[in-house]
């Protein structure tokens, strides 16, 4: 399920007139049965709400006091999520003769017109608190503190993201939290302003129209208003005309494929960024450790020491935590018996908490091979959430190239691995392909939309942290590997790192140093094993000066490694 949480309003939205009927009720009730979370989020003070609902254990929590008192109706629990109001606030506002005037454990409520009174008493006092209004009533709480912060502290204590989460309401104070979550639902007889911002406005009012809701939300999902949720799409480039390419961030799977030392890595840290800002869940399998300086995410595992599935799933246990599984500390011909053990648990956790919201899977053709015998015995068409990348999408397990919707090729000569990918999945390849790109460039392939489209990536702003730790002090694969060995081939000295290979450098003979540079060894083994562009440009520029001796020659290599990693 996408939806697994489903978050009301209650004046004007469940109840009409200040009580909730039965029929609403049992839908709410309906809703849980599912399995799916029902939270109430309103603006009215707790114990005057209790005094209204016959049933309040028909919810999972309650946000009360419009957003700073969280209740447990199981337990009967109370938290108060922000300080109580200054006793000079209700002292003046009482002077004054603002009436009504009722106090709760942190809001201050009256109605209009006394909101003149209120925000000069607060400009007096030099109190840090805010104004919402909600149909002639006027809230006073502590700034920062609305529908929407509580919210949050319910769906963090519940496990849950709001990005499975669905908000209806019908008043200005619902703005927050209806723009929180995936989708926003405006009953019929909403303001015109929340119903202008709602993803969705119900046909029928109040708990009719909640109702409406939630026949939906069980029969479907709300699957058919996907293509609806575009302001949740992820770019992941750029047209020539200036619109941007997205990727829903939900049922769809991405294969992004190029040669090494394409920009694979690089576009996908790009696609990654873009997730956590959005606050999407990634989980990240990184056979290589290429994405272990990823900003924000928990990297677990290194070239010593083997990461565990148990501890993936703990740090995913927090909605917004993301996760890097680096897999160095595992032999390479156990990784993917790892892999799929960690796929079948984390589509498990999908069913549980519909998240993480995205499973990624670098290097796909070894962790997810043509023969994966450690393969879930059935992958669902409809897995959906998943980004693979790959050299040769041609070795990637058949069910999952099956599963693909959209290939990315990386790489200023995409052909091959389009062509790779289209006689895998048995697919014509595009006619209308670009005969070559520019650097930074990438084709996008839809084949069932019949879509081919060129755009520009978006750049990483974390793509040169990324590399800092893995090259300069980590273990590359001996394939990676630099090797010295000189013009006759005597010498056999590997560099698994940057910090290694000037070292060695430093101590051969200037024949062997020289043979190596002027063959342009150096500036291809820092495009293809160390994925820096940038830097390989830079040395092959030096390579092809005419009369450059060993002394010089090593001294400007080191120092283009030097400003750009710690070695």
């Amino acid at each position: 399920m996408r939806y697994l949480v489903l978050a009301c309003d209650y004046d004007g939205t469940l109840a009409p007139d200040g009580r909730m009927d039965v029929a609403t009720a049992d839908a709410l009730r309906q809703v849980r049965e599912s399995g799916r979370k029902v939270l109430l989020v309103t603006g009215r003070e707790l114990p005057d709400l209790l005094g209204l609902l016959p049933e309040p254990d028909l919810f999972d929590r309650i946000v009360a006091e419009n957003g700073v008192m969280l209740y447990r109706p199981a337990s009967r629990e109370e938290r108060v999520l922000a300080e109580p109001p200054p006793e000079s606030l209700v002292s003046e506002l009482a002077r004054r003769n603002v009436v009504p005037l009722s106090v709760g454990h942190s809001i201050v409520s009256t109605r209009e017109p006394h909101e003149t009174v209120v925000l000069e008493v607060i400009r007096q006092l030099g109190l840090e608190r805010q104004v919402i209004f909600n149909k002639g009533a006027v809230m006073i709480l502590p700034s920062g503190m609305n529908k929407a912060s509580g919210l949050d502290a319910a769906l963090d204590e519940l496990g849950l993201s709001r990005h499975n989460c669905i908000a209806v309401g019908d008043a200005e104070n619902d703005h927050a939290f209806l723009g929180r979550v995936e989708c926003a639902v405006a009953v019929a007889n909403a303001l015109p302003a929340l119903k202008d911002a709602a993803d969705i406005v119900t046909v029928g009012a109040a708990g009719e129209g909640v109702r409406e809701l939630v026949d939906q939300l069980l029969r479907s999902d709300l699957g058919e208003l996907g293509p609806r949720l575009s302001r949740h799409f992820v770019p992941l480039g750029a047209r020539a005309d200036g619109s941007t390419l997205g990727w829903p961030p939900y049922g769809k799977n991405l294969l992004i494929a190029g040669a090494s030392g394409s920009g694979k890595s690089s576009f996908t840290t790009g696609v990654l960024e873009r997730l956590a800002e959005k606050g999407y869940q990634y989980c990240i399998i990184d056979p290589e450790g290429d994405y272990v300086a990823l900003p924000g995410a928990v990297v677990l595992g290194d070239a010593e020491h083997a990461p565990t599935v148990a501890e993936m799933l703990d740090v995913l246990k927090t909605p917004n935590q993301n996760v890097v599984v680096n897999l160095l500390g595992i032999a390479l011909e156990g990784r993917p018996e790892f892999f799929a053990g960690a796929f079948t648990h984390l589509l498990e956790l999908r069913v549980k908490l519909g998240r993480p919201h995205f499973i990624v899977a670098d290097e796909a053709h070894h962790l997810m091979p043509s023969a994966w015998s450690g393969a879930p015995q059935a992958i669902p068409r409809s897995i959906g959430g998943m980004v693979m990348i790959t050299v040769h999408p041609g070795e990637v397990a058949a069910p999952m190239l099956a599963a693909v919707d959209a290939l990315v090729a990386v790489g200023t000569t995409p052909h091959d691995v389009i062509h790779e990918f289209a006689g895998a999945v048995r697919q014509m390849v595009p006619s209308d392909l670009p005969p070559s790109l520019e650097p930074g460039e990438v084709v996008f392939w839809a084949p069932a939309e019949g879509t081919v489209e060129r755009l520009q990536g978006i750049p990483s702003k974390s793509e040169r942290r990324r590399h800092v730790r893995k090259y300069s002090e980590g273990e590359l694969d001996e394939d990676r590997s630099f090797y010295w060995k000189g013009p006759a081939g005597k010498l056999n000295l590997r560099a698994q790192n940057l910090a290694l290979f000037l070292q060695l450098g430093e101590g051969v003979d200037e024949e062997t140093w020289l043979h190596h540079f002027r063959r342009g060894d150096f500036s291809g083994w820092f495009r293809t094993a160390i994925k820096d562009d940038e830097l390989a440009a830079e040395v092959q520029e030096m390579e092809r000066r005419p009369n450059v001796g060993a002394e010089e020659g090593r001294a400007l290599v080191r120092e283009a490694v030097a400003k750009r990693y710690t070695v």
